[in-house]
C-alpha cells in the first residue's frame, strides 16, 4: 500500500513574445543532457509530452525518440544548439530545414531539472524470528522538484518564453510490521503543472 502525502506546487510564466499554435502544427519537447552533473529524465519529459497532447485542447507532439533519431546528429548532447543563435545556424543546413518542415514543427521545447532528496531522518529495522517478522522505526524526507521549460519559435529562431514549476513536499515511512509509505507526489505534481501551462502558453490563452 502506497498513500500520498501533501505537496506544494508554484507554476511561473515569463512571456518574451505573443504564441498561437494552429491545429496542424507540432511541437517537440526535449531533455537538455549537455550537464556532466546530471540529465533531464526522459521519464518527466515524456510525462509533459502526455499532459500537453491529452485533452481536447492537446497539441500534437512529435515523440522525442523519434525526433533525436530522425535529426541524428544535430540533436546529440555535443551537437545539440544551446542558444537560439545555434538554432539558426542549424536551419541554415538544408537537410535540418527540410526534416523540421516534415514535421510541422512550430516550437521547441527544452526542459531542464531534476528532482532531489534532503532532510532525510530516522530508521528503520527490520527483524525475523520464530514468530515471524516485522518492520519497525520511522523514516522522512523532503523531495524538491524543480524544472524550466524554454520555448523556441521555429518561425521566428527566437525564445518566446519560458515557464516554471517548483514541487515540493514531504514523505513518510511509518513502520509497524508493515512500512506504508506516503510519498509526495513532486515531480508528478511538476509534470502536470507544467503541461498545463505549456498548454495554455502556446495556445496564446491569457
Amino acid at each position: 500500500m502506497v498513500l500520498s502525502a501533501c505537496t506544494t506546487t508554484e507554476i511561473d510564466e515569463f512571456r518574451q513574445s505573443t504564441t498561437q499554435i494552429q491545429t496542424d502544427e507540432s511541437i517537440v519537447i526535449l531533455g537538455r543532457r549537455q550537464s556532466n552533473a546530471y540529465e533531464t529524465e526522459g521519464e518527466f519529459v515524456e510525462c509533459v509530452a502526455n499532459v500537453v497532447a491529452s485533452g481536447s485542447d492537446g497539441i500534437n507532439v512529435i515523440p522525442e525518440t523519434q525526433f533525436l533519431d530522425e535529426m541524428f546528429p544535430f540533436f546529440e548532447p555535443r551537437t545539440a544548439p544551446m542558444r537560439t543563435d545555434h538554432l539558426a545556424q542549424l536551419m541554415e543546413q538544408e537537410v535540418a530545414a527540410q526534416k523540421f518542415e516534415d514535421f510541422g514543427i512550430s516550437y521547441i521545447v527544452w526542459l531542464d531539472g531534476l528532482t532531489q532528496r534532503s532532510q532525510e531522518s530516522g530508521s528503520i529495522s527490520c527483524a525475523v524470528g520464530p514468530g515471524g517478522g516485522g518492520c519497525f522505526g520511522f523514516g522522512t524526507w523532503v523531495d524538491d522538484s524543480n524544472f524550466e521549460a524554454e520555448i523556441w519559435d521555429l518561425d521566428n529562431l527566437s525564445t518566446v518564453g519560458a515557464i516554471s514549476a517548483d514541487a515540493n513536499g514531504q514523505s513518510y515511512l511509518p513502520a509497524i510490521v508493515i512500512p506504508i509509505p506516503l510519498l509526495a507526489r513532486v515531480e508528478s505534481n511538476a509534470c502536470s503543472g507544467m503541461g498545463q501551462q505549456l498548454k495554455t502558453f502556446l495556445r496564446g490563452n491569457v
